[in-house]
């Protein structure tokens, strides 16, 4: 959790007040995604010490949005009427369905994870949800607050060992174990006049007849990576890179995508054309059609690999093929890039996973039990001859 202060002194004040006696605004804003794409949204709390800072909200129906205009006319009259001292809580640990599993819903709030934020708005003087409000005007919050304040913000780190002995007040009711420490490298970004092609993967690894090789850190903590050969337009994309001394000789892997607008949904689509690999001479192409998606978005997977427990997204051109190779939690982006960040992601996942398609299967045939029983339960028919053992005996020629 990262906080901002902005506390601007009073004129005609020689000092700022004692910290006890400051009236503080804080805003705890929670951020679904750390890169998050202009069409997501992130919830936004208030609370102050001060009253009758924010009337009920009339428009903050279910699945509204709240967009930067009207952010800033709930801000504006909390700024200029209420405390000068803000604080800006920025958690980026949660996301909106964390909420409802922790949140302590449906009437079991002694479950709830976060009472002491329940708490902290009952017991405020004024205070104002808005459960969506739109990333760009979020994104322009910490601006808004130092231009409306007119002082520069003092960003404070959050302290483990301050949180472990105790902090008074804070906002979930139980502090969570330091995740172990994970260098996440940035993406691979091939440029011209702009940023054209972004690539990104957890593992890079490939092997030649069975001997593996991990480029990770060789593609993506490299002081300098040789990408010779790539180009870029709005019809064909290609990122190339090269490595020396590769299974003892120079390897270049060429990513190959294609641009292509497409009438009946009237929107363009990329698709992977090839993965080429250049080396001694000789070229090994995989075939990779399963990566495609709207040219507005960026592609991920999980896998893709020419392995066949991990997917088989990769598929040789012939056989028997010397290469393998495996790419964790890939993700590019060759069109419609803006600066250094991927759009939202098209994922290789389908729809129907094999619990669902078992689910499915499973239920049909429960389904034709049931609508055979019922079948068989209708064709009853009750008897409407019975034998009398006073007369003639009943003969049966045939039963219908």
């Amino acid at each position: 959790m990262a906080a901002t202060v902005a506390a601007p002194v009073r004129a005609g004040t020689s000092r700022a007040p004692a910290f006890c006696q400051m009236k503080w605004l804080p805003l705890l804003l929670v951020a679904v995604a750390a890169a998050a794409a202009a069409e997501q949204q992130v919830p936004l709390v208030l609370w102050s010490s001060d009253r009758d800072l924010w009337a009920p909200a009339a428009d903050t129906h279910e699945g509204h949005i709240t967009s930067d205009m009207q952010l800033s006319t709930y801000l504006d009259p909390a700024l200029e009427l209420g405390p000068r001292n803000v604080l800006l809580f920025l958690q980026d640990k949660l996301s909106i369905e964390d909420f409802t599993a922790y949140g302590g819903v449906f009437g079991n709030k002694q479950d709830s994870t976060f009472s002491n934020l329940e708490n902290a708005l009952d017991l405020a003087p004024s205070s104002l949800v808005l459960p969506a409000v739109d990333w760009y005007a979020v994104s322009t919050l910490t601006t808004y607050l130092q231009e409306k304040l007119g002082a520069s913000p003092l960003h404070v780190a959050r302290d483990a060992a301050m949180v472990a002995g105790g902090l008074g007040r804070q906002l979930l009711q139980t502090t969570p174990k330091q995740p172990v420490s994970v260098v996440v490298h940035p993406p691979v970004s091939y440029n011209d006049t702009a940023p054209r092609i972004l690539f990104w993967a957890q593992n890079f690894s490939v092997a030649y007849r069975d001997s593996w090789e991990d480029l990770t850190a060789r593609t993506f903590e490299a002081p300098s990576l040789n990408m010779t050969g790539s180009f870029w337009n709005d019809s064909i994309a290609r990122l190339s890179l090269t490595y020396e001394q590769l299974f003892g000789a120079t390897v270049t892997f060429k990513f190959t995508l294609v641009n292509r607008f497409y009438p009946v949904s009237a929107r363009h689509w990329f698709t992977m054309e090839r993965l080429e690999i250049h080396s001694n001479g000789s070229v090994a192409y995989f075939n990779v059609s399963q990566i495609t998606g709207p040219s507005i978005y960026s592609f991920h997977c999980q896998y893709v690999s020419s392995l066949s427990n991990k997917g088989s997204i990769l598929v040789p051109d012939t056989q028997p093929f010397l290469w393998q190779m495996t790419l964790e939690e890939f993700q590019i982006q060759a069109f419609n890039v803006t600066g250094e960040q991927f759009s939202y992601a098209t994922d290789c996942a389908g729809f129907f996973s094999p619990a669902i398609w078992m689910g499915l299967l499973t239920s049909l045939f429960m389904l034709f039990i049931f609508t055979y029983g019922l079948h068989m339960i209708l064709s009853l028919k009750t008897m409407d001859r019975f034998d009398d053992h006073k007369g003639p005996t009943i003969t049966l020629t045939q039963i219908v």
